[in-house]
């Protein structure tokens, strides 16, 4: 079907008179590839002056131009069987039903095994909830094999053995016992039944013990908003494919919000079924992945969004919201709220602001439509920290109120945004510990460094949604001499049983009933009813839920902010920066930019031209940027790369985590800006200041030579009522071709 629009990958491509672009049409490859440079001969690959980042310019694009004939593996020497394992047959795969839970992805899956080395992760099919493997979990397998992780317990960065590190925390237990010293627990997010209980068990065996949770890209708001109406710490969980309209408010629910995994249910609704497909809106600063797939997008400041759903819950609940959005933000609100009505309860608002009024007000808006797309019975718990302990626990440790912190999952020298009144308060711990498979920011400055098994060697078990558990289970024996966390816990209680037997006990004696372990060890997951969760009538707050509500309508309504503001946001391949040393992940192009090894600050095309900075393709096709220094409440971020976003709402900026990494990490990984340290008050929306710096830099990404060079007929569109009522030849015709003299299917 022939369209007059114009279809373009990058901003050039609107600009048909540059003489680069003209060139580049002419020549396909504009440069000849220096594949002597990268690969030579084996003698000479060590010595070769192109680094990673740079092979990835060269080979990254245009595949067919050079392949690697093999590359090592992790294994040096390899050993033939004397006796085979029955289990083993060399050559065929073996599959074994496990867990991800490392904090920030959690996801039921199943690993490949060749020879009892994992290889591979797949999708746990048997798993209802989170069975999908992101870009981070499949590369997670890598990770086992990193050169770079640590292969035993340290002290003070020199290698000892567990016996000392185990002695050293029982004697301070012991000396703590009965004062005024807290020993507390600093940890990722587990999600684990049995952690929890093994957690709980320590406290009681030690009275001045504490637990508090970390979650380095903060939840705290919509677990505060979940709590408060429904009395217990959790996400509210939502099923995108019973909904018929999505309404979302910054939420980029196809990458990593609120954990992510709702790709596949959002996915079926998109497909039309009996003349029917979901309709979804967008408000949002940033372009998203969620708001490129949206039906309609509308950019806005995060300040005007707050205003604009404050209006959308006056619409639907017929109550007066005074704003002061312009006419057009405030016609789309009447619109999508006209929508809404007409699908009730096939309607479903979700919001990623972090903000508890915004977040109340999300599920209020869900609860008055009795959506069917929104879940409160059966929460998610991949996230539970809350803001308000980690600062009060900064707090303690610089008032010297701490005798032992034992950290695990967490590196907050890295992600705290006061991350040096964190280091004051480390200083005034006695005895420090911290469990990291790799050395990091965190581990530079405890006394002991805990060496931790990777997830493969582990034993554990998630609640990943209210009733439905799943089962970690180690692949293969740990590589060196490292040991779980909760292994170390057991034996600092002076318990010899092994984690393996506690799970299996907690789960029989609470999870199983009469089911089998042997079973749910098998499939990797197991599922029992979960029980009503309390109603927001049943909430224990004081005042009535309404003048609650209003109360948080009024302060979305009169939201304030000046100058420019900042979204900081985790990259589909990056999340919180845990696995930044990993190639796979530094190589994969974000969906949006296509920009891989690298951060910048995204700016819309009038901005950008406001403060001079630039995006221009160099004759060989790639992109390059200014550089920006950016300031956010005193913090300066100097030389940030510099990203021309179509799509990006005016006045605003987006900047990701998950890169800035310094320490333990090889000087080709050391790439990009650190986010965290602007995440003031864990808020993902500062105010900015963003002023031209010196230079230019340059983008490993898609090059110009891969425009659609007016092949835009290969992008078939339509409208979902041609595509009800017309035939599919009429907007998807099917190529012809001569034959004969005459034009034929080209089928």
């Amino acid at each position: 079907m022939a369209s007059n629009k114009i279809y373009w990958k990058n901003e050039a491509d609107l600009i048909p008179s540059d003489s680069n672009i003209q060139k580049l049409r002419d020549n396909e490859f504009p440069e000849e590839i220096p594949v002597d440079e990268f690969l030579g001969d084996k003698e000479r690959l060590s010595d070769s002056k192109t680094n990673r980042r740079d092979f990835l310019k060269y080979v990254g694009f245009s595949t067919a131009a050079a392949s690697l004939a093999a590359c090592e593996g992790p294994v040096i020497k390899s050993i033939p069987y004397v006796v085979k394992p029955e289990q083993i047959i060399p050559g065929v795969a073996n599959y074994y039903a496990t867990t991800m839970a490392n904090g920030y992805d959690f996801a039921s899956i199943l690993i490949k095994t060749r020879e009892g080395r994992p290889i591979k992760v797949e999708n746990n099919k048997e798993a209802a909830t989170h069975s999908g493997a992101n870009a981070r979990v499949q590369a997670s397998v890598l990770s086992l094999y990193d050169s770079t992780r640590l292969q035993g317990p340290l002290s003070n960065g020199e290698a000892v053995d567990w016996a000392l590190l185990d002695a050293s925390v029982k004697s301070k237990l012991g000396a703590i016992n009965g004062t005024a010293k807290q020993a507390v627990l600093l940890t990722q997010t587990y999600a684990s039944p049995s952690t929890e209980k093994l957690i709980a068990d320590f406290i009681a065996a030690n009275p001045n013990a504490k637990h508090i949770t970390y979650d380095a890209i903060s939840e705290s708001a919509a677990l505060d908003a979940f709590e408060m109406a429904y009395g217990e710490r959790a996400l509210a969980d939502y099923h995108f494919e019973k909904a018929e309209l999505i309404v979302s408010f910054s939420a980029d629910f196809l990458a990593d919000w609120q954990g992510g995994g709702y790709d596949a249910g959002y996915s079926k609704g998109r497909v039309p079924k009996a003349g029917k497909m979901s309709r979804h809106v967008q408000f949002e600063a940033n372009m998203s992945l969620t708001g490129a797939n949206a039906d309609q997008r509308v950019p806005l400041r995060p300040s005007e969004q707050k205003k604009a759903l404050a209006a959308l819950y006056g619409k639907l609940n017929n109550s007066r919201v005074s704003t002061d959005l312009s006419e057009g933000a405030l016609a789309m609100v009447d619109s999508v709220a006209a929508e809404i009505r007409s699908k009730g309860s096939k309607a479903v608002v979700v919001s990623g602001l972090d903000d508890v009024d915004v977040q109340r007000v999300v599920l209020a808006i869900n609860e008055m439509l009795g959506s069917e797309a929104f879940d409160a019975q059966a929460p998610k718990y991949i996230r539970k920290g809350k803001n308000a302990e980690v600062q009060q626990l900064i707090n303690d440790m610089k008032a010297g109120n701490v005798g032992l912190l034992v950290m695990d999952g967490v590196n907050p020298m890295y992600t705290l945004p006061n991350a040096t009144d964190f280091a004051e308060g480390l200083e005034k711990v006695e005895l420090s510990v911290t469990f990291s498979t790799n050395w990091n920011e965190t581990t530079e400055r405890s006394q002991f460094t805990a060496a931790a098994n990777h997830y493969l060697e582990s034993w554990g078990d998630t609640q990943i949604k209210k009733g439905h558990y799943s089962l970690m289970q180690p692949t293969i024996k740990e590589l060196f001499d490292t040991r779980q966390f909760q292994q170390s816990l057991l034996i600092w209680m002076g318990s010899d049983q092994s984690y393996y037997d506690y799970i299996k006990g907690n789960w029989t004696e609470s999870i199983l009933g009469a089911d089998s372990w042997n079973k749910a060890l098998h499939d990797g997951v197991y599922s029992v009813s979960a029980p009503e969760a309390a109603t927001q009538e049943d909430s224990s707050e004081a005042m009535p839920m309404n003048d609650v509500l209003s109360q948080a309508v009024q302060n979305m309504a009169s939201t304030t902010t000046s100058g420019m503001e900042l979204t900081l946001y985790s990259k589909v391949g990056m999340g919180d920066g845990q696995q930044a040393g990993n190639p796979w992940l530094q190589e994969f192009p974000d969906p949006i930019t296509r920009v891989t090894w690298d951060n910048y600050i995204t700016l819309s095309k009038a901005d950008a031209g406001e403060l001079g900075l630039i995006n221009e393709n160099a004759a060989n096709g790639g992109l390059d940027g200014s550089y920006a220094n950016v300031t956010v409440n005193g913090v300066s971020l100097n030389n940030v790369p510099v990203i021309i976003q179509p799509g990006q709402a005016r006045n605003t900026a987006g900047l990701s985590f998950g890169y800035g990494r310094m320490v333990g990490m090889k000087e080709e990984m050391q790439t990009g800006i650190n986010a965290f340290s602007v995440y003031t008050d864990f808020n993902s929306v500062q105010s900015v200041q963003i002023e031209k710096a010196s230079g230019m830099h340059e983008f490993a990404c898609i090059q110009l030579q891969n425009t659609l060079m007016g092949r835009g007929e290969i992008i078939k569109e339509t409208t979902l009522e041609k595509y009800n009522t017309e035939d599919s030849h009429e907007w998807n015709a099917v190529p012809e071709v001569s034959l004969n003299h005459q034009e034929v299917p080209a089928t």
